[in-house]
Order: structure tokens, then sequence, then C-alpha cells
């Protein structure tokens, strides 16, 4: 694991324009429940408020980044043996590097769309895209990717 993840350190990068880093994130596995847990906590909302659904929070997470901890926390099951699942790998890089940074975003849907461009670059060099594999339409890109206050 160590040496993809600095395979795609470097590779992002330069596609991000962000300096490379050394210190790698921590990568767990979690099963689905348990990320959304975290996704909630990071909102302020308990999960079972009702909040979140309200608030658009999504169901569907591939992984999820917990910058306090720095770690990528990616789903049971994830074996890195596709382009769609490295690229999920390469989204929570992004943010890492991000965080690492010291980057800062208007909002938390702003920080996304470096993020989606990445994951998107990475499955164009395989010849497939984030609306083949993950059913990321424009409209629904546009509006993780954008504040709305």
């Amino acid at each position: 694991m160590q040496v993809l993840l600095t395979v795609l350190t470097t590779w992002l990068s330069i596609h991000l324009g962000i300096p490379p880093v050394e210190d790698h994130p921590k990568v767990k596995f979690a099963a689905a429940a348990a990320m959304a847990e975290l996704h909630f906590a990071r909102s302020g909302a308990p999960a079972d408020s009702g909040v979140g659904e309200a608030a658009g929070f999504r169901h569907d997470l591939e992984a999820i980044y917990d910058d306090r901890s720095r770690t990528i926390y990616l789903p049971e099951g994830w074996t890195g043996k596709t382009p769609a699942e490295v690229s999920v790998l390469v989204h929570e890089l992004a943010h890492h590097l991000q965080n690492t940074a010291e980057l800062k975003y208007d909002c938390a849907e702003a920080r996304e769309k470096p993020a989606y461009q990445a994951q998107e670059r990475w499955l164009e060099l395989f010849d497939t895209s984030l609306a083949d594999e993950f059913a990321i339409d424009p409209m629904t890109l546009l509006v993780r990717t954008n504040c709305m206050h």
C-alpha cells in the first residue's frame, strides 16, 4: 500500500499543483455504516437525527478522509484491482494533500472540486469516467463541488 500511496501522491501533486508529501495518510477499512457515522460526526449532526438526510448527505459514500486523524477510510472489500477502486483512493488522497498543504476553501463543496477533477483524470487514463463508474453526471458534480450558500 505504501508504494501505491507514493505513486498516487506524486501523480496527484503534479496534476493538482500541490507539493508532494512524504507523510502518507493512514488507510483503514470500514463498513459503510461506520463511514456514514464519521461523515455525520463531521457535520455536527447525530447519525440518527434525520438532519443529515435533510441536508443532502449522501448514503453512497465510496470512502472518506478524516482531516484530524489524517486517515482515509476505504470500504471493506476494497482491493484496488480496478481503475474505479483506485480512483476512490485518488480522490481521498487529494483531500490529504489539501489538508497537509493547509489549503482553504470557501466551503466543503469547493474542496471537492479538485478531488473530483483528479479522480476524473485518473479514470480517463483507463478510458472511463465518473459517469461510467459512479453514475455521477455533470449536474450531480456541479452540486457536489459548488458552494450553495
